[in-house]
This record gives C-alpha cells, sequence and structure tokens, in this order.
C-alpha cells in the first residue's frame, strides 16, 4: 500500500452552530491497512466558524485535531479489514458539547510486484449504519439499504452473516434477499453491545456467483440515557472540629454506564441536607465546610443527603441520592477540670508508703486520646520528695502517694499545689491549664528515740587495747529533745569487738580488732545499735569503724618448694621467689630480699619487682634437693628468715622429669593395678586346684600298643647319663597334688634323685638373691628350651599350655634366666621346691630304681627315626623350635593330652 493517498470524504450530515458555521456529524476516510505518523486522516470544514471556541479533542489517542481542522495521527496505526471507528470532540459556539464520528475503512488497491499499482476489482462500500438502543416494537424494522456496484448490471440477491446475525447475539438483524434493505429485528441494549460488525455478501441469482467482494457492514447503536447514575466508594468522610470554611471533607465519587462523553454521562452533584454547614462542587463532588464553627462535644457527626444526576443536571435528566456521614475530629479544645476547687488530707506521721488522696477530673474531648488523658504535677509543696502523684488510666484520676514518712516535730503541714495537664497542647480554644491547692496536716505520734545522726563514724587502730573507749553515740526523744532515760544496746556485731554501756552510749573494744579479719571489708566495720525510752519505742542507728592498718604481720613466701631446671653448657639456672604481705602499705610491699645468715654462699638473690625476687645458684650444682634461707623485708624494714626447698632437675614444662614418672600413676590407677593382680593370682589358685583333683581320678590304660606315648617301664634301655644342672621346676603350680599327678606323668623313681635333690639345693641362694624363680641355662641338654610357652608346655599343667603349673608373671632377661615377678609366686616356688627335693629323694630310694627312666636321658637310635623324638617328661629334645611334630605323636598321645586337659 502506498502512503499519502488521496483522502475521500463523505459528509453525511451537518449541525448548523450558526448563520455560517457547518460541520458535519460523522466523517468516513479510506486508509491504508497501515497508517503512518502524521498521516492526513481527513479535515473538517471550519472556514465558516469561529475556531478559537471549538476546542477540538478526540477520543483516541492515534489522532489529534489541528486547530484549522485538519485529523492526522501521532503513531503508526493499523486499520483492521472491518474498519476502525473513533471520535471527535468539540463546544460549538452555544456551549454545548459536540462530537464528530470518524469511520475509517481500508483501501481496496493492491501493489503489483513491479511497484506499479493495480485497480481492484470495484468494491461496494455502504457507510456504517445507525440504530437505537432499546427501540420500542414492532419489528422487523429498516434500517438501510445495501447496494453493491453490481446490482446495476446484474439481477443479485444479497446474504450476511456474522455477530448480531448468525452468532451472538443471534438473530438481530436480517437482509430482504432481494432489495438488500437491513432489518433489526430486536431492541439492542448500548451497554452490552455498542456496534456491530458482520459480513454482506451479493450474488448472482442466475449463476449464484459472488458477483463483488464481502462486505463488512458496520452497525453502530446510538445511546439513549436509560442508566441513572450510580455512587461509587463509601460515603464516610472524617473533618476537625473547627476547621476553617472550605476546608475539604471529602469527595463523592460517581460513575455512569451511557455513552462515554456525553450529556447521558455528565454528572452533577449537589446536596439536599446540611447545606448551612457543608458544600458540594457541583462537578467534581468535593465536600468542603461552610462555616468554622463546628463542634465535636456539640455533635460528633452529620448526616447529609448527596444527589447525582446526569444530563448536566438537568431537570429531565436520571439521579440517584445517597447519605452521606462526616464525623468530626476531636481537638483538644477542652483542658481537663477538677471537680472542686480545693482538698484537704491528713497524715500521721512515720505512715508509711501508700495512697492518701484521689482527685477527679472531667474532660469534655474524645475519652482515651491524648486530649482526654491528664497529666498531672506537683508544683509546689513536695521540695523533700514526701510525695508522688499518678493517674488512674481507667478513671483518669490524680492519685497522690505518701511515699517518705512525715515528721511532725518538723513539719506540721504541707500546701501542695497540683497543675492537670493533657498530653495533647491545647488547641482551638483560649482555655489554659488548671491548677488547686492540696493542704496536708500531718497528726503527731508518740514516735521512738532518734540518735543524734543516722551514722556515725570512728576510727580505731587495728590491735587497740580492750576497754579503750573509741566515742560515744547517743539518742534523744523527738519530742522533749532530751536523752534521759534512754538504754542502747547492740544489734549487730559480728566479731564481738565492741561493747556498749547501755546508760551513756559509750562504745568501747571488747575484744582485739583485726584488720586483716573477713568481717572487715575495705577496712571498714559495721556495729548497728538500738536506743529505748521508757515506754520501749525504739530507734536504731549505725556505728561505722574505720580500721587503720599497722605492722603486724611479715611478708611472707606462700610456695618454699621450688623448682630450678637443669640448663645446658653450664649455664645457671634461677626459680622466682615470691612474698605476700598481709598489711596494706606502707607496712606492705615494696619487699627487699636477701639470703639468711646461715647460707652456704652458693646461692644468690636479687630483687625483681615490689613483691618478687629471682633466686639463683652462683656455681654449678649437681641435680637434687637444696636448703635455702630467705629474709624478706617489707618497706619498714620488719621481716624474717625463711627456709626454702630448691629443687635442680631436669625439666619438662616446668616440672621435674622423675617427679613427673613418680606421680604419673594417681591412686585410682595403683588400685586397679592391684585388683588385677589379685584377680590374677586367685584366678592360678583356682586353675591349679582344678587340675590336681582331676588328675587325681584320672588313670591311665594300657592299650597294648605304646608306642608314641609315655612308655610304662624301661622298654628302650637307659642311655648315657647326661651331666646337666638342676631343673627347678615352676612350683606356683606344684604342691601337694604333686604326688598323684607327678607320678602318673613318669616322675616317680628318677636314679639320680641324689644330684636332682643336690641342685635344687645349690641353687637356694641363688633363688633368694634374685627374688623370684632362675631356670639356669644348661649347656648340654636344656640350651635354648626355656621360652615360656615350651617350658610350661613341658612342666605345666595339660597339654603345652599354662595353666595350673605355668600361671604366674614369667619373663626372661639378658643372662637367659627365667624369674617370676611376684612375692607370692616365688613363696609357692620355695614351697613346692622344697616338697619336689623331698619327692624325688624318695623316688630315688623306691626299690628296682623303677622310676630313674624318667631323667634326662641320651637315647640310641632305634632303628626308626621318630618325628618327635623321644616323649619322656625330661627327655632331650633335638629341636626345641620346632612344635610342628606335636599334630603327629599319634593317637595314643592325643589321648593322653585329651585326659589331662579333661575338664570335668
Amino acid at each position: 500500500m502506498a502512503p499519502n493517498l488521496p483522502v475521500h470524504l463523505c459528509i453525511f450530515l451537518t449541525l448548523s452552530c450558526v448563520d455560517s458555521c457547518f460541520i458535519p456529524a460523522s466523517i468516513q476516510a479510506t486508509v491504508p491497512q497501515t497508517v503512518q505518523v502524521r498521516h492526513v486522516i481527513a479535515k473538517v470544514d471550519v472556514d465558516q466558524c469561529d475556531t478559537i471556541t471549538l476546542h477540538f479533542t478526540t477520543s483516541d489517542p492515534d489522532f489529534t485535531v489541528r486547530p484549522d481542522g485538519t485529523i492526522v495521527t501521532v503513531a503508526i496505526t493499523m486499520v483492521p479489514a472491518n474498519g476502525r471507528t473513533f471520535s471527535v470532540q468539540f463546544q460549538d459556539p452555544n456551549g454545548q458539547k459536540r462530537e464528530i464520528n470518524v469511520y475509517l475503512v481500508q483501501n481496496s488497491r493492491k501493489v503489483l510486484k513491479d511497484g506499479l499499482l493495480k485497480r481492484s476489482k470495484r468494491r461496494w462500500s455502504p457507510l456504517p449504519f445507525n440504530i437505537i438502543e432499546n427501540d420500542v416494537p414492532p419489528f422487523p424494522k429498516d434500517v438501510d439499504l445495501i447496494a453493491s456496484d453490481s446490482s446495476a448490471t446484474r439481477s443479485v440477491y444479497y446474504t450476511i452473516s456474522g455477530p448480531g446475525v448468525t452468532e451472538e447475539p443471534v438473530g438481530v438483524f436480517s437482509v430482504v434477499m432481494e432489495t438488500g434493505m437491513l432489518r433489526v429485528n430486536k431492541a439492542v441494549d448500548r451497554e452490552r453491545t455498542p456496534q456491530f460488525v458482520f459480513q454482506a455478501r451479493v450474488f448472482d441469482r442466475y449463476t449464484n456467483q459472488e458477483t463483488d467482494l464481502p462486505l463488512p457492514i458496520t452497525v453502530n447503536v446510538d445511546d439513549v440515557n436509560d442508566n441513572a447514575p450510580t455512587f461509587t466508594g463509601l460515603l464516610q468522610f472524617t473533618v476537625l472540629e473547627q476547621s476553617k470554611a472550605g476546608t475539604m471533607v471529602g469527595m463523592v465519587n460517581a460513575t455512569d454506564i451511557d455513552q462515554r462523553g456525553t450529556d447521558h454521562t455528565k454528572i452533577r452533584y449537589s446536596l439536599l441536607s446540611g447545606t448551612n454547614l457543608f458544600y458540594i462542587n457541583p462537578e467534581t463532588g468535593v465536600i468542603s465546610t461552610k462555616t468554622d464553627t463546628l463542634d465535636r462535644e456539640v455533635n460528633d457527626n452529620y448526616l447529609v443527603t448527596v444527589e447525582i444526576r446526569d444530563m448536566n443536571g438537568a431537570l429531565n435528566g436520571l439521579f440517584n441520592t445517597a447519605t452521606a456521614t462526616i464525623v468530626l475530629g476531636d481537638i483538644n479544645d477542652n483542658p481537663p477540670t477538677f471537680t472542686k476547687t480545693s482538698y484537704d488530707v491528713k497524715v500521721k506521721e512515720n505512715q508509711g508508703e501508700g495512697l492518701i488522696l484521689r482527685i477527679p477530673i472531667e474532660d469534655k474531648d474524645l475519652v482515651k486520646t491524648p486530649n482526654w488523658n491528664t497529666e498531672f504535677v506537683i508544683q509546689k509543696g513536695n521540695e523533700n520528695g514526701n510525695f508522688r502523684i499518678e493517674r488512674d488510666p481507667k478513671t483518669n484520676e490524680g492519685l497522690i502517694y505518701l511515699i517518705k514518712p512525715l515528721d511532725y516535730e518538723k513539719t506540721k503541714n504541707l500546701k501542695l499545689e497540683v497543675l492537670a495537664r493533657n498530653q495533647a497542647e491545647l488547641s482551638g480554644t483560649k482555655a489554659q491549664w488548671m491548677s488547686i491547692p492540696v493542704d496536708v496536716s500531718v497528726v503527731d505520734e508518740d514516735e521512738g528515740p532518734e540518735f543524734t545522726a543516722p551514722t556515725v563514724l570512728f576510727t580505731v587502730k587495728e590491735n587497740t587495747p580492750n576497754d579503750t573507749l573509741i566515742g560515744t553515740y547517743i539518742a534523744i526523744d523527738p519530742e522533749t529533745k532530751s536523752s534521759a532515760g534512754i538504754k542502747y544496746y547492740k544489734v549487730s556485731d559480728p566479731a564481738s569487738w565492741i561493747k556498749v554501756d547501755e546508760s551513756t552510749g559509750q562504745l568501747k573494744i571488747a575484744n582485739n580488732i583485726d584488720r586483716e579479719s573477713h568481717f572487715v571489708t575495705n577496712g571498714v566495720y559495721n556495729v548497728t545499735m538500738k536506743a529505748v525510752d521508757a515506754s520501749l519505742k525504739t530507734g536504731t542507728g549505725t556505728v561505722i569503724i574505720q580500721v587503720e592498718d599497722v605492722n603486724d604481720h611479715v611478708p611472707v613466701i606462700p610456695s618454699k618448694d621450688l623448682v630450678v631446671c637443669e640448663k645446658d653448657g653450664g649455664e645457671m639456672g634461677s626459680v622466682l621467689v615470691v612474698a605476700e604481705d598481709k598489711d596494706r602499705a606502707p607496712f606492705a610491699a615494696p619487699f627487699s630480699f636477701e639470703l639468711g645468715e646461715e647460707h652456704d654462699g652458693r646461692w644468690a638473690v636479687k630483687r625483681l619487682n615490689d613483691t618478687a625476687g629471682m633466686l639463683e645458684h652462683t656455681m654449678e650444682l649437681p641435680n637434687g634437693l637444696y636448703t635455702v634461707p630467705l629474709m624478706v623485708k617489707d618497706l619498714q624494714g620488719f621481716g624474717k628468715t625463711q627456709t626454702v626447698m630448691v629443687r635442680i632437675c631436669r625439666c619438662r614444662n616446668g616440672a621435674c622429669l622423675a617427679y613427673q614418672n613418680s606421680t604419673s600413676l594417681g591412686v585410682w590407677a595403683i588400685l586397679a593395678m592391684l585388683l588385677a593382680l589379685c584377680l590374677l593370682l586367685l584366678l592360678c589358685i583356682f586353675f591349679a586346684f582344678i587340675c590336681v583333683t582331676k588328675n587325681e581320678k584320672m588313670e591311665l590304660e594300657d592299650m597294648g600298643d605304646s608306642g608314641g606315648i609315655l612308655l610304662k617301664s624301661n622298654i628302650e634301655a637307659p642311655g648315657d647319663a647326661v651331666d646337666s644342672n638342676l631343673i627347678i621346676v615352676p612350683a606356683s603350680g606344684i604342691d601337694s597334688s604333686v604326688k598323684g599327678s607327678m607320678i602318673d606323668v613318669g616322675w616317680e623313681g628318677a636314679k639320680n634323685s641324689g644330684m636332682i635333690g643336690g641342685g635344687l639345693g645349690a641353687q637356694q641362694n641363688l633363688l633368694q638373691e634374685s627374688g623370684g624363680v632362675i631356670v639356669t641355662d644348661m649347656e648340654t641338654g636344656f640350651s635354648g628350651q626355656y621360652e615360656s610357652s615350651q617350658y610350661v608346655g613341658q612342666y605345666g599343667s595339660g597339654q603345652y599350655g599354662g595353666g595350673q603349673y605355668g600361671g604366674g608373671n614369667m619373663t626372661f632377661d639378658n643372662t637367659r634366666f627365667m624369674k617370676f615377678n611376684d612375692s607370692a609366686a616365688w613363696h609357692t616356688w620355695q614351697t613346692n621346691g622344697l616338697f619336689l627335693q623331698q619327692k624325688l629323694a624318695y623316688l630315688g630310694t623306691r626299690e628296682e630304681g623303677r622310676y630313674a627312666d624318667d631323667i634326662i636321658h641320651a637315647y640310641g637310635f632305634e632303628g626308626v627315626g621318630s618325628p618327635a623324638g623321644s616323649v619322656g617328661c625330661c627327655s632331650d629334645q633335638g629341636n626345641q623350635e620346632d612344635l610342628d611334630f606335636l599334630n603327629t605323636l599319634g593317637p595314643k598321645f592325643k589321648t593322653l593330652a585329651e585326659v589331662c586337659n579333661n575338664k570335668k
């Protein structure tokens, strides 16, 4: 579409403004689908009119009207296929508002690809039609003819479709097919459907071919004034009392759903009541005050009737009325007032704290607001602070309290002046805050004696001798001003240092006063006294004793166990010495430090600060404990020699290593170790008892084949005797039960019993010296065979285990001696060792020497190697380290092992 196309104006109707001014009521313009900015739409002919009074405006912000009547676009505007409508408003010379309806339709010309304009098929284009809303019957009514371009040369018929015809609302319009007469079939509500746009089509009667392009038909519904204006929003307003005339109260809002921009929606406001106090703007609906005499205390709200009428208030306009509520806001224009002109009240002397008077108040302002809440002030008469005044929040009364007792002898009458004021300042009134007098009379009562002063101070040096007079503290009768007949007593004397003369009130020293006592705080000691008159009324007072210090304490060294840490490279060590003195300056610090007269010259001391000195040795000293005398004196040279113990040692974290080790185990740790040891000993005794009792009942049955088990007789023939040392068997598990168990396993009848017994006795001294049980290292037969598991397996209970006879704490030192680190175990070894010695001697004397085979032998080769060697209890074994042979000894030996481990 090409811009700036010619504009075709079609004028349907003109209105006469003046004799020579004619302005059309509607304009139709053909424009492109997209209208550019500053495109001229049309021009209203105003050549014969006074353009100054017209004041053109538009209902569509995309368009504007110049003073000469030219309608132009101010923004890029899209025009739909069914057109676009807006209105131009103006005011005619008579002052009446008018409007021009502008209808925009699309240009039907098309542009060829080469840019040349092509004349499209002629388009029939009727103007928009108008109907009136709420039209009265009868229906249908003719609207206008739809005439096509082809109807002049052909016989055609018409059809319509779209909203209002075949779409909702259906059936509003119809067309006479033969003539093209458009008809309306029922009344239309403009407020529901202000415009109908539907399509009209024309066909050849004979060929039924469409002769023209479809045409959008626009039907505008003209408004009638069928809706009265209505109120919107709340009709409740507030204005402060005594506001100036013209003060805005609020604004009434109203609306009308008839067509905007017409008199049908032009609303005027008016008041039907309250016009003497309020005024409403007829165009804006703003309510204002007409007077400044509005008084909330007279009337706190007003009800006024407001009318809204359309047609700009014309009598034929539709209207509505409503009642608006105007509430007057409170200002503090009324000060609080007293109900009486003065008050009298009587108060007993010495009366305790409490309420003595209520003062009622009246205030016309709004209750429970700052304009009503009252604040009371005692302006005069309360210089001594005997009274307090408050407000009762519920009743707004003034409450006067007595907070300090009154003394009749000092003041018999008090005249108070009480002022009442609001929390808010006064406004809109010339009144002032009010005050009233309150006369307080003090009633006399018989009182107890009073000391000459509530407190008295005496200064006393500590250690002052007993019975020394430190002062006199007396009381007098308030009425008689005399001390006659008054007795004095102590109420509080924590340390019992003072005694009081009942008749005179003299204070004397009763016991030695010590400034360093915990009864003295910051050098002050308090005594409470009581005075009693003849009527047994009492009064109390306090004696403050300021205790002066004397030099009765020497500096002392609180910690006399000192540690000097040994240093490398011959450097001398030192230690800090701190002293304390219970006295105060000038009888305390700074201290002086020096060595006592009996010092040995190996130490020196020098002052470090006011309360500490540094002690150091002047020559290299070995680690150990040293005694050093020190003389510490206070500022007055008063002191004494004190002895400190200095330990020189290697340190860790400032403490001696040896001391740390010695104290590393606590009491509970030691008790735990002792308990564990006792439990272990009991466990050993228990297992020994079980094994011994079981073995006494054990019997070995000869199975006929003695291979692989202990032989019952000397079948293999004895070998050469081996010269070996004594074997001391662990006796902790060998008690009286040895008689049974040892014989069963082949110990009874040793041939060399004398040698064995002698060896046992020869080792006695060694046992005693070592404090434990020692098994010697024998070169020939037992070298390397006394590791704990092997040894106990041969000589302990059960099968190669550490059970009954292998218990205890066995260790092996560097000399290959096995030691038993337990004194109780050692005693067991000694006892059972003696028994073993006697039994071995006995076995050696038995006839035929039948037990001699169970001592150490060097057995000859039997022809077939035995993987286990001899299983005799004392046989020489070639491989002590390899115990795998225990698993291949055969069923007979396993039977023997099971018998030994029998738990039954």
